[in-house]
């Protein structure tokens, strides 16, 4: 991870603002800093190599992302070859970069992962040096075939694990197992007898397993906005932003946290990891927080809040929104404007919730002088916002998202030209290409495991068993389908990666809620949301964990904390499969005013609610009544509204009667 302090510095000699009290007291210990990180993610968990293994894998790196960028703007290769080379990346720099175990030394790379990256590259490229011999007799395997595809699917499971965890394998172990042994199974869920050679052709040679739509997104879509990412945050974007929600909010009541707001979600449209968001930028933003009052636990929970709902916030949102693209067939650009205003709402709820408890508490924020100045930010990094708006018009004028990020990569170097303090070197070009490539592994690994799954539920049918199993369980109602599949994306959260997780449950749980007549869309975004929300659901909540760390607070007291912040996002999901105008699906412009009005003031009576405060402290009597409100207005409808505005005027006038008494 880049010197914290350091960072801080280029920032402020970028404003022209001098770090003064911010550069000693906001910036943590960067030994601890990465130690968090590794504690928390997995793919920091990476070996430090230095010369020759080092370099070598820095090139390997560039050349997985020159392939890629070159591919996105000249044309993707057929889907075999444009997966299988994908893989063979990703096998071989996973086996190099990753140990096998903890104890193993990260100085240097073992002589069993350096066969096991030689043995994973023959085993990807054999199916792009024979892709023709292969089509000519597909269906038809050879014993080379099948040899190679049983070494796949152990490598594949292998590199899951020690980048992505041991959940994800043990889930797919036993949706392959059930594709081979699910016929001796009695009742609903067996199948007919399928042989381990049918499987391994299936999970090898075709598009349907391990080279399926979720790598095939990840070999596409998905590595290009990684690598976009990578791109904007060495141009200084990430810093950037950073230093424009210190000007804007940083002295204003409760200022720190309210920093942490702005930057995580600001800095979530270029980063599509929880936990990595939550140190990053819970490396500043904490320590402010704790300066001016706030208990640790508070502001460990107010970073892993905010830095969770970066995944949620458009335009550049998680891997799982683009994998949702290709598995629903609806554009990438339809589903970041049906996410806007949920996202609003979950921000809004946080912000509000925050503000409320530095009132509660009587916190100021950091003086003016100690802040970098508004306009002078803007007009040292503003430029770099270019880019952004670049790939939203791109992909509002029906661009694919490979060409929309393709461009705007080279709009950002581009861009990052036009100023001294954030022109990029070659070596920073060189940099950015690595940095793409390293962030893309993680995301890659669990789409190959993924197919694994998702394999085993086409040659099965096992999808609609579950699915059907899941809406007998719910008794054939919506609500209890909705929370069984809540609670199991949940479950799942506890060890899945958002990716992941998204994928098993698009497989299975989807199609239940659809049973019920509910858009696909929102039926995908139900599920997409609770995917992420888990990493601030205890027990195992690794973004309240990481800014727990941070803070040196108690991880468990830290994790409740969080949820209590994010109730709006565990919240809103049922509000949009019931009405789907919060998507805005099934509205048009001018019937979507309303609703947004009325939502947008739902979700901050809900904060009021969440923190016990408006006027003065709420008793528990008008905490639930603000609670109902908020709910109400939330829920789109003229009846719903007008309750809830009026069970809301009844705690503002009892509140102001409390207040003029006591006066």
């Amino acid at each position: 991870m880049k010197n914290a302090e350091k960072d801080l510095e280029k920032s402020a000699a970028q404003s022209g603002e001098s770090p003064a009290v911010l550069s000693a007291e906001t910036v943590t210990n960067e030994e601890k800093t990465q130690e968090i990180l590794e504690k928390y993610d997995r793919e920091a968990q990476v070996r430090g190599l230095s010369s020759p293994w080092g370099l070598a894998i820095r090139w390997m790196c560039i050349l997985f992302s020159l392939f890629q960028f070159y591919t996105a703007g000249f044309g993707v290769l057929p889907a075999t070859i444009q997966r299988s080379t994908h893989l063979f990346f990703v096998m071989a720099l996973i086996y190099l970069l990753y140990p096998m175990t903890s104890k193993m030394s990260r100085k240097s790379v073992h002589w069993a992962d350096l066969a096991l990256a030689v043995i994973s590259s023959v085993v990807a490229l054999y199916l792009t040096v024979n892709y023709h011999n292969l089509m000519f007799r597909a269906g038809e395997p050879t014993t080379i075939d099948l040899i190679f595809g049983a070494l796949a699917i152990l490598l594949v499971l292998e590199i899951s694990r020690r980048i992505v965890g041991m959940p994800i394998v043990i889930i797919a172990v036993v949706f392959v197992a059930y594709a081979k042994w699910g016929h001796l199974i009695p009742g609903f869920l067996a199948h007919r007898q399928i042989g381990w050679t049918r499987i391994i052709n299936h999970m090898y040679l075709t598009t349907e397993g391990i080279l399926g739509a979720p790598l095939g997104v990840s070999a596409t879509f998905v590595f290009l906005f990684i690598l976009f990412g990578a791109f904007l945050h060495k141009s200084g974007l990430g810093k950037f932003f950073i230093d424009l929600a210190l000007a804007a909010t940083g002295h204003r009541v409760g200022g720190p946290a309210k920093v942490a707001v702005l930057a995580s979600g600001l800095f979530g449209t270029i980063s599509g990891s929880s936990v990595a968001n939550t140190v990053t930028t819970g490396t500043f933003t904490i320590p402010l927080m704790k300066r001016i009052g706030y208990l640790p636990h508070f502001a460990g929970a107010v970073e892993a809040a905010s830095s969770t709902g970066g995944q949620l916030m458009p335009p550049i949102m998680g891997a799982a929104a683009f994998i949702m693209s290709e598995f629903i067939g609806v554009p990438y650009i339809r589903i970041a404007t049906a996410a806007i205003l949920p996202a609003v709402l979950y921000y809004l709820a946080v912000f509000v919730m925050i503000h409320m408890e530095a009132l509660r508490l009587g916190l100021r924020g950091i003086p003016k002088e100690e802040l970098p100045n508004t306009k002078k930010v803007f007009f040292s990094g503003g430029h770099l916002l270019i880019p952004v708006v670049v790939i939203i018009y791109m992909l509002v004028k029906g661009y694919t998202p490979l060409k929309a990020a393709f461009y705007s990569i080279l709009w950002t170097v581009a861009i990052a030209m036009c100023r001294k303090a954030t022109r990029m070197s070659v070596r920073d070009i060189l940099d950015a290409f690595e940095d793409g490539a390293r962030s893309a592994l993680g995301v890659a690994a669990a789409c190959a495991c993924a197919g694994l799954i998702i394999g085993s539920v086409t040659l099965t049918g096992i999808g609609l068993k579950l699915a059907n199993g899941i809406v007998a369980l719910a008794g054939g109602k919506l609500l209890p389908t909705l929370f069984f599949t809540m609670v199991a994306s949940i479950i799942l959260g506890m060890g899945l990666p958002t990716t992941a997780k998204y994928i098993v449950l698009s497989a299975m749980a989807a199609p239940a809620i659809q049973k019920f007549g509910v858009p696909t869309l929102a039926a995908h975004m139900f599920i997409f949301y609770y995917g992420i929300i888990a990493d601030l659901t205890p027990p195992v909540a690794l973004a309240a964990y990481a800014g727990a760390g941070i803070a040196g607070a108690d991880p468990m007291k830290t994790g409740f904390q969080a949820l209590k912040l994010a109730v709006a996002g565990f919240l809103i999901p049922y509000f949009f499969v019931y009405s789907p105008e919060l998507l805005m699906i099934q509205a048009n412009a001018s019937g979507l005013i309303l609703p947004i009005v009325t939502s947008i003031i739902g979700a901050i009576l809900l904060a009021f609610a969440g923190a016990g405060f408006w006027l003065k402290q709420l008793n528990i009597i008008q905490r639930v009544c603000l609670f109902a409100a908020a709910l109400l207005l939330i829920k789109p409808g003229l009846i719903t509204d007008l309750c809830g505005i009026g069970i809301a005027a009844a705690v503002f006038i009892w509140q102001k009667a409390l207040v003029s008494r006591r006066a």
